[in-house]
């Protein structure tokens, strides 16, 4: 049986509400948190399932760059969002404060400064750049 997501419109919480296919549509539905009926559905994001092949052709498609200035660090993170979600594997939690800074509008020079040893692999004299 499945849960289905509604925004109340009385107190604006987001709520997920249990109803059989039986129900949806015919029974009214109420609020768990204040009780009220105001109710709007929600639609749940859709997931595609891609192969590692896929994801990984997708992440190297030098045409989405075309778009990106390199002079713009929000630009640029989007661009490393992106590339991120599509590669799929977890990132080191120095991505997302990288990433955010980056958002904020911080130069990547500006962050290189506070993290020195970014992209060497934390190996001193690496050659690897940001």
């Amino acid at each position: 049986m499945p849960n289905y997501e509604y925004r109340c419109l009385d107190c604006r919480k987001r709520v997920s509400v249990y109803q059989s296919y039986a129900a949806y549509g015919v029974e009214p539905v109420t609020c768990p948190v204040c009780g009220g009926s105001r109710l709007e559905r929600l639609l749940n994001r859709v997931r595609l399932l891609r192969s590692d092949e896929a994801r990984l052709d997708s992440a190297s498609d030098e045409s989405a760059w075309d778009s990106v200035d390199e002079e713009d660090p929000r630009a640029m993170a989007r661009m490393m969002r992106r590339m991120g979600q599509e590669l799929g594997e977890e990132v080191p939690p120095e991505f997302d404060e990288i990433v955010g800074r980056m958002e904020a509008g911080e130069s990547p020079e500006e962050i290189e400064q506070e993290f020195p040893d970014l992209g060497t692999g934390g190996e001193a004299g690496a050659e690897d750049e940001f």
